[in-house]
């Protein structure tokens, strides 16, 4: 998001008469992994009176490290923020957090049907932990528990140093991408998420031609049907924007290493060798 194009459409949307209440930024993008700003949207939205939500669902848990939390700059001063352990983190699914700066129990004023065969008001403990009283669903799996288990086991040190190893693991991936031929990022990374392209021999030295766009957005799809069919590994792709169709490699796994990066590496490689 650009700040200085919020504000524009804000004022385009008022000037068609709709009422702008929220902004909503994001923290880690499913494609890119790209980071709002959050200090200069938040600036827009505290002058506007609008509500900014962030969703933090992927790059929320970023904001363990020590090293890398200064992307998330600014999410403390949004009113609202999603956010996913179960992704980052590999808290088990499902894992998600609402984090809210409200204290006037807004969740429950929003959804709370104070039905009497449920939600009794003269108990004798605080009926504010009656907390099925404050989602849409009423009853729901205690997803809560799923990442206190995990905060025990690793602590929060354990957890930075996940994270901080991706980051590193992913920036390694990106060296060997500059390395090879045949292989082209997509943009420089700023999270995990790294994309890029595999060129194959046929098209290498022929970006000039009229076809070539066309032509390496076909090969993703060709080599994730020969990945999956050896049953070696599986890598997403897509398009986005004005690109064609290119792979999306996230490094999150605790559980990789250099040695499965140069596999990958090694393996588009090998399946892509005769296009």
């Amino acid at each position: 998001m650009i700040p200085e194009d919020l504000e524009r459409q804000i004022n385009l949307a008022e000037a068609e008469g709709a009422v702008p209440f929220l902004v909503s930024a994001t923290s880690g993008t499913t494609v890119l992994g790209a980071f709002d700003p959050l200090n200069a949207i938040a600036a827009v939205c505290q002058r506007r009176g609008l509500w900014l939500h962030v969703d933090a669902a992927w790059g929320g848990s970023v904001l363990l490290s020590q090293k890398h939390r200064h992307l998330l700059d600014g999410i403390q001063r949004a009113d609202s923020v999603a956010w996913n352990p179960h992704k980052l983190l590999g808290a088990g699914l499902q894992c998600s957090v609402l984090l809210l700066q409200d204290t006037s129990n807004l969740l429950k004023r929003c959804h709370g049907s104070q039905a009497s065969y449920l939600f009794q008001q003269d108990k004798f403990y605080d009926v504010a932990l009656d907390v099925g009283d404050k989602v849409v669903q009423c009853g729901r799996h205690v997803d809560c528990l799923k990442l206190w288990l995990l905060w025990k086991a690793q602590g929060g040190q354990g957890l930075e140093q996940r994270i901080d190893r991706a980051f590193a693991l992913a920036q390694y991936l990106v060296e060997e991408i500059k390395k090879r031929e045949g292989f082209e990022l997509v943009m420089e990374p700023e999270f995990v998420n790294v994309c890029f392209w595999f060129v194959p021999p046929s098209l290498r030295g022929k970006q000039e031609s009229p076809d070539y766009s066309q032509r390496l957005s076909q090969v993703a799809p060709v080599l994730k049907e020969r990945m999956m069919k050896e049953g070696s590994m599986m890598i997403g792709y897509q398009p986005h924007g004005i690109w064609g169709n290119f792979f999306r490699m996230i490094v999150a796994n605790p559980m990789q290493t250099r040695a499965d990066i140069d596999f990958l590496l090694n393996e588009l490689e090998r399946l892509g060798q005769d296009l």
